[in-house]
C-alpha cells in the first residue's frame, strides 16, 4: 500500500529597494539516507538570473551554492519533491551485541569519528538535575539500549510542552527546561545535549514532516493529525553501533518514521538552517507557503472506498431493493463475520484453539454491545454449543433473543448479568428463586426439590486415589480434572448444589391459548436428586435415567415446531403472579414430567437452566415468570440450558468460539439500508471490544481472521425462502460461481484447493461436473418455471451430494444447503444458503459490497435464470487463476455482465479486494522494462495421517508458495525474465508489451510437509536477461524473511508492521552478475503458465 504525495515548500522575501545578495547556501534537498523514496525533486529560485551548484557540506548534507551577479528586490525559493510514503518500520535494525545494553563504549575509532557529535556544552542545574533523574528512573537495573533511549524520548516529550516559536534561534537546554515548552528545534537540542552527557554521540538533524491523517482513529493513545498537513521540523539521531543513525522525535516522544524526511543532519543546529545567506540593509517581508497533496493512493483495506464510490455503492444498494421487491423475492441475508483479539495475537486461542476464558470474556462483553445496539429489551442467554473430539469441555454459546415486533423479551436492564456491583448469589438465592419461579408459575412449592452432588461416586473416586496423594494438590498435572475435584470437595457434598423444579408445558388446543404448565414429583429409589457425575451446568446432569420408566404411549417427546407452520403473532402472554396454585403431584394419571428448570449458585451468580420447550410461547411464558422471579429477589440471573425454538417471530444473534476466532452469527436484513446499517455496526463495536477483523504473519503476510465471513440467503421464513420458492436461482448462482472463478478465489481465505473447507464443485472428482450437469437437468424436470414448489425436500435431495467436500461433508463447501430442507431436522429446514468461501474482509464497507454482489445477482436470476453450460476449466484453476491479472479479467466479465443487466457495479470496486488478496511486494525499472512482483494464490494440501501424542492428526502443508511477476514493455524476442536462473513462461495479458507468469516455490521446511527432501528454494533472484547479449540488465530479490536474518518472535501489532516486513524482504537489486545462459525449458502442459522450481527443468528441444 503506497500514497504517494507532492510536497510544495515556497519560501519569498520581498524587498522595499534592490539589494545585493550574498552567496546562498540552501539545504532543501532530501538526505542521502532519507529512507522514504522520493520520486521526483525540484528547487526552482528567483530571480532567474544566478548561478547554482550542487554540493555538500562536512556532514555530507547536500547544499545548493547560490550566487546572484545583479541586485534584486525579491527572493524566491521553491521545493517540489514527491515522495512515496511507504511505511517505514523504526525499529528495523540490529545492535551490535558490546552496545545491546546500557551505558556501554563505543570502540576507539567510533569514538574518534563521531567526535564531534560528543561534544557538549557547559553543564547547568536543571540540565543535571534532569539527567540525574533520567539515570535514576531507567538505569537502576539493566536496560536495552533501544529502550533506553526510547524511555528518554518520551520522558522529554512529557516535561517539554511544545509551542510554535517564531523568535531567531534555539534555546539553550537550560532555557527550555526552565520554562519547560519549546520549539521543536528547542526539544531537540536539548534531547542532543542530554544523550551526549549520557555518553551517546547524538546529531541534529532538520527536515521535513509529513503527517497524514489517519484511516482510522487509534482506540489508544493520540489521535494524529485532523488535516494532511506539512512543515520543517527538527528531530534528534542518535548514534547506535549496529543500527547507525536512529531518529528520535522529541516533540511527539515517538522515533522518527517515513514522514519525517532529513534535510541536514550536523553537531550544530546552526550548521542544519535551511537558507543562510545576507543582503543589504532594507526592510523585508517575509511569505511562507507549504502544502502536501495526495497524488495517488493504492487501494487499501482501511479506507477502501471515497466517499463518492461509497454514495454510488449506497445507491446502487437501494436500487438494487427496489428490484427485489418489484419481484416479490423476499430475500434476507445474514452472516457469520469472525474476529479476533487486537492485544494478544500469539495466544493459541487465536491461532488454533477454541476455549480460553479471555475468549470468553471478550465474547461476553461484545454480546452486551451488540444487545445495546441491535436488540434493547433482547435476552441474553449462555448456552453450551458444540463438542468436537479433541476438546476438553463443550464449547459456549452465547446469544441474545428479541421480539420482532418491538414487545420486550426481557424488561428489566438491571437484572441482566455481568454489570458493575452484581450482589454475589448463595445457595439459598437458589432455593428461593426457584420458589419464585414455581409460584409465578402457579405450581405448588412441594415441586421444588434439592439436587445434591453424588456423595458415593466423588468418595469413590478419592479411594482410589494412591495413597499419600492429595487430591487438592496443586501439583496435579490436568487442570480441569484438578479443578473439579477442587470444586467438589471443598463445595460441601451435603449441601445442595442446587434446585430442580419438573417442569413443561401442557398441550394446547390451539395456537392462540395461554400456556398452561405442569410439574410432577420425581419418584428416585434412593429418595433424593443426586446429580450425574461432571461440572457441566446441573440442567445437564440431572439422572433421568433413575426416573421410572414410560409405556410408549405414555412418551411426549418435545418435537419442534415446523418451520413451514403459519403463526400467529406471539403477543403478551406472560402468567400472573396470583395464579392459585396447582395441587403437589403428577398433572394426569401416572406421568411423570422428564423435563425441569433447574437453579443454581455458580461462580457467585444465579443460573437458571431453562428446559427445552417446543413453541415461542411457551418460551415466552417461561421468560416472564422466570423475570419475575428475579425482579422480586432483586438479583440478576445468567440463563443458560436450551435456547428458544427456530421461530421467525423471534430474532436472533449469537457469539460462539471457534479455533482461533469468535464467530458472530448475525441476524439477516431484508433489505439494503437494514444490512448496512448492521455490518457497520457490528464492525464498530466488535473495534471497541476490542477484537480485529484481520490477522498479520510473521513475514507481514495480511489476510482476514481465518475463520470465514460466510453469508447466508434465505427469507423471512422458511416457506418465503427464494431458494425453494425457486430452485432455478440456486442452480444459476451454482452455475455462475463454477462458470467464474474469480469469485471463489478473489473473496476466499489462505486455505483453498480440493481439501480445503469450502472446495469449489470442480476441485474434487474429474467427472463431478458432468454429475451435476445431470442433476441441472434433474433439477428443471422436476421444477417446471412457473410452476410453485410443493416439494422442497426434493431440492436437498437432487444437489446434496454434489455439494460436499472430498470425504462427503455436506457442511464443509463452497455452497452448503445443510439449511435448506434437510428432512432430518427442524434447523435443517430453514430455507437458508449458506456461502462459506468468503474469507474475513478488514472493512466494514467490503463486506457489504461483497453482499451487494450477492444481492444483484440474486434479482438478475430472479429475473432472467443463468442457463449457460458449465466450463471444464481443469488445471487452469490451479494455474491461471491464482494469478491476479486473470482473476480481475474473469472479474471485469462478471462486472460487465451486471452492468448490461442494468447494475452499475464498477471494477474499481473490487480493487481493494484485489490489492488484499493479491499485495505487491514491490517493483523495478530497467532499460524502459517494468517487472512487479505480487503476492499469488497457492493451494494447500491436507496430508495423510500421522500418529500425535493425543492420537492421530492431518497437517496441512503451506511451505509452498506462489508469486506473480508481471512485465510490462517488454519486447519478449530479446527480453526473458529468469527467476534464480529458470526462464519464467510469460503469457501475454493482452495488452501489448504485458506479460506474466507464476512461480512456485518451497518457502520453509516444515517436519511434515508434501516433499519433505525439498530444501527452501528462497531467496528468489529475478533477472531481465537480454538474451542478445547473454546478461542481466537488472533485477530484483525477494526474500521469505528479513535479509539481515531477523527472526521475528511476536506477530506484527498492526497493517503499518506487516507492511513494513513486507517492505523489507523485497530488495530492488541484487541481479545476477556477469555472462548469463538462460536455456529454453519446456513448458508444464499441465500449468502453462507457472515455473514450479521444486519441479527439475525439462528441455525444450
Amino acid at each position: 500500500m503506497t500514497i504517494k504525495v507532492a510536497l510544495h515548500h515556497r519560501t519569498a522575501y520581498a524587498f522595499d529597494r534592490p539589494v545585493t545578495l550574498s552567496p546562498h547556501e540552501v539545504r532543501l534537498r532530501p538526505a542521502a539516507h532519507c529512507r522514504t523514496p522520493i520520486a521526483s525533486y525540484s528547487l526552482r529560485v528567483s530571480p532567474a538570473k544566478h548561478f547554482l551548484n550542487w554540493q555538500q557540506d562536512p556532514y555530507g548534507n547536500w547544499v545548493a551554492r547560490l550566487v546572484f551577479p545583479e541586485k534584486a528586490r525579491s527572493l524566491e525559493i521553491t521545493v517540489d519533491l514527491v515522495a512515496d510514503m511507504t511505511v517505514v518500520n523504526p525499529f528495523d535494525f540490529f545492535v551490535d551485541k558490546p552496545a545491546e545494553r546500557f551505558p556501554f563504549a563505543y570502540t576507539p575509532e567510533n569514538a574518534r569519528e563521531l567526535a564531534p557529535y560528543l561534544e557538549v556544552e557547559p553543564l547547568t542545574p536543571r540540565l543535571a538535575a534532569w539527567i540525574e533523574g533520567a539515570r535514576a528512573r531507567h538505569l537502576a537495573s539493566p536496560i536495552a539500549t533501544i529502550d533506553f533511549l526510547v524511555a528518554v524520548n518520551r520522558d522529554l516529550q512529557r516535561d517539554v510542552r511544545y509551542l510554535i516559536r517564531m523568535e531567531p534561534g534555539i534555546q539553550t537546554p537550560e532555557q527550555t527546561l526552565e520554562r519547560a515548552e519549546g520549539s521543536c528545534r528547542d526539544s531537540a537540542w536539548l534531547l542532543v545535549q542530554v544523550l551526549r552527557r549520557l555518553g551517546l554521540a547524538a546529531r541534529f538533524a532538520s527536515g521535513y514532516l509529513i503527517q497524514l491523517v489517519a484511516d482510522q482513529k487509534p482506540l489508544e493513545g493520540p489521535a494524529g493529525t485532523a488535516r494532511d498537513f506539512t512543515d520543517l521540523h527538527a528531530w534528534c539521531e542518535a548514534y547506535v553501533p549496529g543500527a547507525g543513525w536512529v531518529g528520535l522525535d522529541p516533540t511527539s516522544g515517538l522515533l522518527a518514521g517515513e514522514g519525517h524526511i532529513p534535510l541536514a543532519c550536523t553537531a550544530l543546529p546552526s550548521s542544519a538552517a535551511p537558507v543562510t545567506g545576507f543582503t543589504d540593509v532594507c526592510e523585508s517581508v517575509l511569505d511562507f507557503e507549504m502544502t502536501v497533496t495526495r497524488l495517488h493512493e493504492d487501494p487499501r483495506v482501511t479506507r477502501p472506498y471515497d466517499e463518492a464510490q461509497w454514495a454510488a455503492i449506497e445507491a446502487l444498494g437501494r436500487a438494487v431493493d427496489r428490484e427485489l421487491a418489484d419481484g416479490d423475492v423476499r430475500l434476507t441475508l445474514g452472516g457469520e463475520p469472525t474476529f479476533v483479539s487486537v492485544d494478544d495475537r500469539e495466544g493459541e486461542e487465536w491461532n488454533f484453539t477454541a476455549h480460553s476464558p479471555r475468549k470468553l470474556a471478550l465474547a461476553t462483553d461484545l454480546l452486551h454491545r451488540l444487545r445495546a445496539r441491535f436488540a434493547p429489551g433482547g435476552l441474553l442467554h449462555f448456552g453450551q454449543g458444540k463438542w468436537y473430539p479433541g476438546e476438553p469441555l463443550p464449547r459456549w454459546a452465547l446469544g441474545c433473543f428479541w421480539r420482532r415486533d418491538g414487545t420486550p423479551l426481557w424488561e428489566s436492564e438491571a437484572l441482566l448479568p455481568g454489570l458493575p456491583g452484581e450482589p454475589e448469589a448463595s445457595r439459598e438465592d437458589a432455593r428461593r428463586f426457584a420458589l419464585e419461579v414455581a409460584a409465578a408459575l402457579g405450581l405448588d412449592a412441594g415441586f421444588v426439590l434439592p439436587a445434591y452432588e453424588d456423595p458415593w461416586r466423588v468418595l469413590r473416586d478419592e479411594s482410589n486415589l494412591p495413597a499419600g496423594l492429595d487430591p487438592l494438590d496443586h501439583d496435579l498435572d490436568d487442570d480441569v480434572v484438578r479443578g473439579t475435584l477442587a470444586a467438589k470437595l471443598a463445595g460441601g457434598l451435603g449441601l445442595a448444589a442446587g434446585y430442580v423444579l419438573p417442569l413443561k408445558a401442557a398441550a394446547r388446543a390451539k395456537p392462540s391459548a395461554p400456556t398452561r404448565w405442569l410439574s410432577s414429583p420425581w419418584p428416585l429409589r434412593r429418595g433424593h436428586v443426586f446429580l450425574v457425575e461432571g461440572d457441566s451446568p446441573m440442567g445437564y446432569r440431572l439422572p433421568l435415567a433413575s426416573l421410572p420408566a414410560q409405556l410408549p404411549e405414555e412418551d411426549e417427546p418435545v418435537i419442534a415446531a415446523d418451520p413451514f407452520e403459519a403463526r400467529d403473532a406471539l403477543g403478551k402472554r406472560k402468567p400472573g403472579r396470583g395464579r392459585k396454585p396447582a395441587p403437589a403431584g403428577p398433572s394426569a394419571g401416572r406421568e411423570v414430567v422428564r423435563t425441569a428448570l433447574c437453579v443454581e449458585a455458580r461462580g457467585g451468580r444465579l443460573h437458571p437452566f431453562l428446559p427445552p420447550v417446543a413453541n415461542a410461547e411457551d418460551f415466552v411464558s417461561l421468560v416472564g415468570a422466570i423475570e419475575a422471579a428475579a425482579r422480586a429477589l432483586a438479583r440478576p440471573v445468567r440463563l443458560e440450558g436450551y435456547p428458544p425454538p427456530d421461530d421467525p417471530r423471534i430474532a436472533r444473534l449469537a457469539v460462539t468460539p471457534d479455533p482461533g476466532v469468535i464467530e458472530v452469527n448475525i441476524h439477516p436484513a431484508s433489505g439494503w439500508d437494514e444490512l448496512s446499517r448492521t455490518v457497520t455496526a457490528l464492525y464498530e463495536e466488535a473495534r471497541l471490544a476490542p477484537l480485529a477483523t484481520e490477522k498479520f504473519m510473521l513475514d507481514g503476510r495480511h489476510s482476514g481472521t481465518g475463520g470465514g465471513n460466510h453469508a447466508t440467503l434465505g427469507g423471512p421464513t422458511a416457506a418465503e425462502s427464494p431458494l425453494l420458492r425457486r430452485p432455478d436461482l440456486l442452480r444459476s448462482l451454482i452455475a455462475w460461481w463454477q462458470v467464474h472463478p474469480s469469485l471463489s478465489y478473489l473473496f476466499s481465505g489462505l486455505f483453498i484447493g480440493p481439501t480445503s473447507q469450502s472446495p469449489r464443485v470442480d476441485e474434487a472428482r474429474d467427472d463431478a461436473l458432468y454429475e451435476l450437469a445431470i442433476a441441472f437437468e434433474q433439477l428443471e424436470e422436476a421444477f417446471p418455471a412457473g410452476e410453485a414448489n410443493e416439494r422442497p425436500w426434493l431440492v436437498d435431495r437432487i444437489l446434496r451430494n454434489f455439494l460436499v467436500d472430498l470425504t462427503g461433508n455436506t457442511h464443509r463447501a463452497e455452497f452448503s444447503i445443510d439449511k435448506l430442507y434437510a428432512p432430518g431436522s427442524a434447523t435443517g429446514r430453514l430455507g437458508l444458503l449458506e456461502f462459506r468461501a468468503f474469507e474475513m474482509p478488514p472493512h466494514a464497507r467490503m463486506s457489504l459490497v461483497q453482499t451487494l454482489l450477492l444481492r444483484a445477482l440474486v434479482a438478475r436470476f430472479w429475473k432472467a435464470p443463468f442457463r449457460g453450460r458449465l466450463v471444464d476449466w481443469g488445471t487452469r484453476l490451479h494455474d491461471a487463476f491464482m494469478l491476479p491479472p486473470f482473476v480481475a479479467q474473469d472479474l471485469r466479465q462478471v462486472v460487465e455482465d451486471l452492468q448490461a443487466a442494468g447494475y452499475g457495479f464498477r471494477l474499481e470496486w473490487f480493487a481493494p479486494f484485489l490489492e488484499f488478496r493479491f499485495p505487491r511486494f514491490g517493483t523495478v525499472a530497467h532499460e524502459g522494462i517494468e517487472v512487479e512482483i505480487r503476492q499469488a494464490i497457492e493451494p494447500w494440501h491436507v496430508l495423510g495421517e500421522e500418529v500425535v501424542q493425543s492420537g492421530t492428526a492431518r497437517f496441512v502443508d503451506s511451505s509452498v508458495e506462489r508469486l506473480q511477476v508481471r512485465a510490462a514493455h517488454l519486447n519478449a524476442s530479446r527480453y526473458a525474465v529468469a527467476c534464480n536462473g529458470r526462464r519464467l513462461p510469460l503469457a501475454p495479458t493482452g495488452t501489448p508489451g504485458e506479460y506474466v507468469a507464476g512461480g512456485r516455490f518451497k518457502a520453509w521446511a516444515p517436519p511434515s510437509a508434501l516433499h519433505p527432501t525439498i530444501a527452501p528454494q528462497a531467496p528468489l533472484v529475478f533477472d531481465i536477461v537480454d538474451l542478445w547479449n547473454g546478461r542481466a540488465i537488472g533485477g530484483c530479490t525477494y526474500r521469505v524473511v528479513h535479509p539481515g536474518g531477523r527472526a521475528y518472535d511476536r506477530f506484527p501489532v498492526n497493517a503499518m508492521e506487516a507492511e513494513s516486513r513486507r517492505v523489507a524482504r523485497f530488495q530492488a537489486m541484487g541481479h545476477t552478475p556477469g555472462p548469463m545462459e538462460l536455456p529454453e525449458e519446456a513448458r508444464n502442459p499441465r500449468f502453462p503458465l507457472t515455473l514450479d522450481l521444486r519441479k527439475a527443468p525439462e528441455s525444450a528441444v
